[in-house]
C-alpha cells in the first residue's frame, strides 16, 4: 500500500512493479496506491536538478527526482493527486496553473526549457491507465484490517533527522520521516498504532549536505564506506561515514516513540581496526538544542573491536548468545543509553543474518 503522504513518479513506480513481477514476487492485485498520494511530472525534476545546480556551495543534495517540488506544489495546493489523473479537466488546470507558476523559475534559472502541458497531460493518461486497477482508499483498507485484527506494518522512508520540522533544517527532505507521519501519510488515527520500531546501522552515516558531528575523515572513513558499501542507493553518492552518536540516536528515539531498535551492519563495523562511538556532545547539549554542525562530540573507545576474526564470527552467529562478548556489550551500550531494548540485529546481507529478539505483533 502506498499512502497519501508520498509523492509518486509513476515510470519508476512502474519499473519497480514489472522488475518484481519478472521475479516472481508480484502476481497482481496485491499492490494498491492511495487515491490522494501526490505525483511527480517532469517539470518537477526539472526545477529539483535547476535549483540544485544554481545553488553551488549552499546545495541541499537532493537526489534531482523531483520530490521536493512535488511536495511544495502539494503545500501551495496546486498538485496533482493520483485522482486528479482520472479527471482531465481538472489535470489540465492543474497543469497550467504549474506552467504559470514554474516557467518564470525555470527562465531565471537559465533554462530554454518549459512545462509542456500537452505531453505531461498524455503521460499522464497512461499512467491512469496502468494505476486504474491500484487505486483506493487506503485509509479505510488499512483501517478495515486493523479492525480485522491483522497484522498491519507500516514503513517510513530517510532518517529521522531528516525530518522536515525535526531536522537538521535545511538539510532535510520535504515531508516528515517520524513514525507519527504514519497516520496521515495512510490516514489511520494515532491509537492504532501500537508500536514504533527504530533502525540504526551500528554506525552513522549521511548521504548529501548537512552537519555530521561523528563523520569520519580520511583513511578511517573511507575504510567504513567501502566496509558497508555506504553508497547512495539513488544517486549512487559515497555517503559520508562516522562513529555512532548516540545523543543524536536518543533524539530519534524520544521524536519517534520508539519500543524497539533494530541495529544493523554489526559485521561491517568489525572491519574497522578500532571503534569508538560518542556517548556526549562536550556542551552537554542534545540535537534539539544546537545546530550539530558547531556541537564537538566526546568520543570513547568501544572495547573489544579491532579484532580481523571478529567480522566472521559476527557473520556467523544465528542467537544473540553466539556473538562476540564485545559485540553483545555494545550493543548492551545503545540499548542501556538510548533507553530502548534491542529487538532485531542483523549481522549480513542475508535474511539468516538477522536475529529476531522480539516478535513485532
Amino acid at each position: 500500500m502506498l499512502g497519501a503522504g508520498m509523492v509518486i513518479d509513476v515510470d519508476v513506480f512502474r519499473a519497480e512493479v514489472e522488475e518484481l513481477q519478472t521475479a516472481g514476487m508480484l502476481h497482481g492485485g496485491e499492490l494498491r496506491v492511495s487515491r490522494d498520494a501526490h505525483v511527480i511530472f517532469p517539470h518537477h525534476r526539472l526545477l529539483d536538478g535547476l535549483r540544485e545546480d544554481r545553488a553551488q556551495a549552499a546545495k541541499i543534495g537532493t537526489t534531482r527526482r523531483g520530490i521536493g517540488p512535488a511536495y511544495e506544489a502539494k503545500a501551495g495546493r496546486r498538485g496533482v493527486r493520483v485522482r486528479d489523473l482520472f479527471r482531465p479537466e481538472r489535470l489540465r488546470a492543474r497543469l497550467e496553473l504549474a506552467k504559470e507558476v514554474v516557467d518564470g523559475e525555470i527562465a531565471r534559472l537559465g533554462s530554454s526549457e518549459r512545462v509542456d502541458v500537452a505531453a505531461e497531460l498524455a503521460r499522464a493518461q497512461a499512467w491512469a491507465a496502468w494505476l486504474a486497477d491500484k487505486v483506493c482508499d487506503a485509509g479505510e483498507l488499512v483501517d478495515a484490517a486493523i479492525r480485522a485484527g491483522k497484522r498491519v506494518l507500516f514503513e517510513g522512508a530517510q532518517g529521522a533527522l531528516l525530518d522536515l520540522d525535526h531536522g537538521t533544517y535545511p538539510f532535510v527532505t520535504s515531508s516528515t520521516t517520524l513514525a507519527g507521519g504514519v497516520c496521515s501519510g495512510i490516514g489511520v488515527g494515532p491509537t492504532a498504532i501500537d508500536g514504533a520500531w527504530g533502525i540504526s546501522k551500528a554506525y552513522a552515516t549521511r548521504v548529501g549536505a548537512g552537519p555530521f558531528p561523528t563523520k569520519l575523515e580520511g583513511p578511517l572513513g573511507d575504510q567504513l564506506r567501502i566496509a558497508g558499501d555506504e553508497f547512495g542507493a539513488t544517486t549512487g553518492r559515497p555517503r559520508d561515514c562516522g562513529w555512532l552518536d548516540l545523543p543524536a540516536l536518543r533524539y530519534a528515539a524520544r521524536l519517534n516513540g520508539l519500543t524497539g531498535l533494530c541495529i544493523t551492519k554489526l559485521d561491517v563495523l568489525a572491519a574497522m581496526p578500532e571503534v569508538q562511538v560518542c556517548r556526549a556532545y562536550a556542551d552537554g547539549a542534545s540535537p534539539g538544542d544546537v545546530e550539530l554542525d558547531e556541537v564537538v562530540p566526546v568520543l570513547s573507545p568501544a572495547p573489544g573491536w579491532g579484532d580481523p576474526s571478529l567480522r566472521g564470527r559476527i557473520s556467523a552467529a544465528r542467537r544473540l548468545e553466539d556473538l562476540p562478548a564485545a559485540v553483545r556489550a555494545y550493543l548492551d551500550l545503545i540499548a542501556d543509553e538510548v533507553g530502548v531494548p534491542i529487538t532485531l540485529v542483523s549481522l549480513g546481507p542475508d535474511r539468516e543474518q538477522t536475529i529476531l529478539l522480539r516478535d513485532p505483533f
